[in-house]
């Protein structure tokens, strides 16, 4: 998503496992996340990342594949919050599983100034939050992943999008390897949702190369610029 125009304020700035992680405020109360000098994400406007949430939930429910209890997700990306706000919000969600690879993210949210955003969430007990590599989980072996080692629903958010990522490491994420790893991580009729900064026909038929069925994008209307989108794609049951 674009940065709005007002200068910004660095608040802190770090050198993490992947590069320069820096936090900035932009205006009275519009923070915004900064890797490696790229513009990730802001507080200003969160109806992408709640849509990336949402889709996922009705895509889940439209499968029709229900495990006992309520579904399990997996949010790949703490950012600043606005997803796992949103799901932690609604009782539908069973065990909510953050994974972040930055530690000072997770600072921000813990003990900084995003607080404000993920206090609620980081208290639920469906909480739980990994400060590990996102791809580096998923590609591990079911037997030694971290935690739930399936998910019924995958919310990805680490990227500007599939054709747009942040650091080189991420592309794996979104070619055959990442993608049949995504699967191995869904149970049967589980929901891969990726959020993007912009439509890539090219991931859509990837998603369908690697088998995912029900492929389909969302687009969201944002303040400034073109729509954000959401891919989904269903692992057969």
């Amino acid at each position: 998503m674009s940065a709005p125009t007002e200068a910004p304020v660095p608040l802190d700035r770090r050198e993490g496992a992947h590069g320069e992680v820096v936090l900035r405020r932009r205006g009275e109360a519009t923070y915004e996340i900064i890797v490696n000098g790229c513009f990730l994400m802001d507080t200003s406007d969160g109806r992408s990342e709640r849509l990336l949430v949402d889709a996922a939930h009705a895509a889940h429910a439209a499968a029709g594949v229900h495990g006992p209890g309520r579904p399990s997700l997996l949010i790949g990306g703490l950012g600043v919050g606005f997803s796992l706000a949103h799901a932690a919000a609604q009782e539908h969600w069973g065990a909510i599983t953050v994974v972040e690879r930055e530690e000072a993210i997770v600072d921000w949210h813990r003990a900084g100034p995003l607080g404000g955003i993920s206090g609620a969430a980081l208290a639920d007990p469906r909480v739980s939050v990994l400060c590990t590599d996102l791809v580096a989980h998923l590609c591990a072996p079911v037997r030694e992943a971290y935690g739930a080692p399936t998910y019924d629903v995958l919310c990805l958010d680490i990227d500007n999008g599939p054709d747009w990522t942040v650091t080189d490491d991420n592309r794996s994420l979104y070619a055959p390897v990442g993608l049949a790893a995504c699967r191995a991580r869904l149970n049967p009729g589980g929901v891969l949702a990726v959020w993007s900064a912009q439509p890539s026909a090219r991931f859509e038929q990837a998603l369908r190369d690697a088998g995912f069925e029900a492929v389909r994008t969302e687009e969201v209307v944002v303040a400034r610029g073109a729509p954000d989108v959401v891919h989904l794609a269903c692992n057969p049951a």
